[in-house]
This record gives C-alpha cells, sequence and structure tokens, in this order.
C-alpha cells in the first residue's frame, strides 16, 4: 500500500486541498479564523463550529468573502456535548461523502501568581475546554477520518506543557493530557492501517503562544519573542496534508523552537 497523500496535485490549477473535507473546531477565535481562510484558499471544502455563534459567522463570512465560490460553511455546536460531537461528525460525513480533517482550536487560558495559589476552579474550566473537547471531537471524527483515506486529527498545544511553570499548573497538564491522548488517537491509527501506511494520521502543533495582528495593535511595543502567527499556524496546519500519512502520524511538529 502507498503512503497517502493531498488530494490536489501540484500544476493541476487547483488547490492543494481541492476536494477535501475539513472540519475545524473552535473555528471563531483568531487562528480559527486564519485557519478558514488558508483551508478555503487551499480549495478545501471547510465546516466551521464554535460555541460562540456570533464569532463564528464573522470568520465564516471573511473566508467566503476573501476567497469567492469556496465551500465553507458555519454551525454551532456544543463539543461539551458527546451526543451532539458524534451528531456533528455523523452530519458532515453524511452531506460531503467523506471527512479528511478535524482541526481542534478550542483553546483557553487560566493561570496564577504562584504554585500555592493555583485555583483549582482553574483546572475544572481547562479539563473541559482543553481535554473534554478533545476527546469528545477525537471519538466521533476517529471513523470518518480513516474512512475517507487520507485522514488527520491537528491539535494545537503549547511547549508549556513539556515544561510547566509554576503559576501554569492547571494549563500545562490539560494541555499534557491532551497530547497524551492525541498520541493515543496516533497509535489507534497507526493500528489500524496493519502493514500498510496509517489512513489517517493525528499530530501535535506545538507553539510557545498564538499572536495575530489585533494584539500588535493594542501592544505595540511588545515583542512576542517566539509566538507564531495565526498565519503561520494556519500555513502549518494546511501542509500536514501535503506529507504522507506515517510521517505526520503521532509527530510533535514544533513551530517554536523547543524549550
Amino acid at each position: 500500500m502507498s503512503s497517502t497523500t493531498a488530494h490536489g496535485d501540484a500544476g493541476d490549477g487547483k488547490g492543494s486541498l481541492d476536494g477535501s473535507v475539513i472540519a475545524v473546531a473552535g473555528a471563531g477565535g483568531p487562528a480559527g479564523a486564519a485557519a478558514l481562510l488558508r483551508l478555503a484558499a487551499e480549495g478545501a471544502t471547510v465546516v466551521a463550529a464554535d460555541a460562540d455563534a456570533d464569532r463564528l459567522a464573522q470568520a465564516v463570512d471573511a473566508a467566503r468573502s476573501a476567497h469567492g465560490g469556496a465551500s465553507v460553511t458555519g454551525e454551532r455546536v456544543d463539543l461539551l456535548d458527546a451526543a451532539a460531537t458524534r451528531e456533528w461528525a455523523a452530519r458532515t460525513e453524511k452531506e460531503f461523502g467523506a471527512v479528511h480533517g478535524l482541526v481542534h482550536l478550542v483553546g483557553g487560558w487560566r493561570g496564577s501568581p504562584s504554585f500555592a495559589e493555583t485555583d483549582l476552579a482553574d483546572w475544572d474550566a481547562l479539563h473541559d475546554l482543553l481535554i473534554r473537547t478533545v476527546q469528545h471531537t477525537s471519538l466521533a471524527f476517529e471513523g470518518p477520518l480513516v474512512r475517507s483515506g487520507n485522514g488527520r486529527y491537528l491539535l494545537v498545544s503549547a511547549a508549556g506543557a513539556g515544561k510547566p511553570t509554576a503559576g501554569n499548573a492547571a494549563y500545562a497538564a490539560s494541555k499534557a493530557a491532551a497530547e497524551a491522548w492525541t498520541l493515543a488517537l496516533a497509535d489507534a491509527f497507526r493500528k489500524a492501517g496493519g502493514e500498510g501506511p496509517p489512513q489517517a494520521a493525528a499530530a501535535i502543533l506545538v507553539v510557545k503562544a498564538l499572536v495575530h495582528d489585533q494584539m500588535r495593535a493594542d501592544r505595540p511595543k511588545a515583542k512576542f519573542a517566539g509566538f507564531t502567527d495565526v498565519t503561520d499556524l494556519a500555513e502549518a496546519i494546511a501542509g500536514t496534508w501535503s506529507e504522507p500519512t506515517e510521517e505526520v502520524n503521532g509527530q510533535r511538529l514544533w513551530l517554536t523552537p523547543k524549550p
């Protein structure tokens, strides 16, 4: 069995993701908006979801406006509801015939001045945002991604997951748990491939933190050293379909220097 790569071919006049159907969870934020723009530009049919209907609508409208004729849809999905998440995955596969990707961009941060001042309410909140949503989306989309023959499950994580600081205990632990869960999915994809390459890949894109134009405008003197621009993140996301699944599966893809 040969390796699976992206659908578009160089020089065919199509985007590298032409014919692909990619779901984006947490699409209403700056990273989500950048991902929608890039995926639409590459020719993908993009199915976006977010808990905030207004932010989602703005991101979807921007992607549609930037790329006339692009297929970008959005709907409010409660990713903390396992049944609703499974229904989203099943509905997407039924409507479009396949799902080639789930990009997980649900985020959130809470910290404390010191380890001793950690508020365990922060852990409860981050557990839902950063772990539970990963569990629900991965369980819901595992089957469709394998059936697509070229699936990607992509998690965005933070370098701090592997080098936590005293005031970031809850955040770093949540990110580390989400990474472990994603790597378990990668192992499931590997085993499903049998003797050949996996038909889907799960990978982690690691950043120090993200930055976007509004942050720069709000803090014109800030350096944002080591931060990853959301447009660069979007480019890296789209690029994973250009690599063979066996080279992507189970990998931590660093977009910032390793600590």
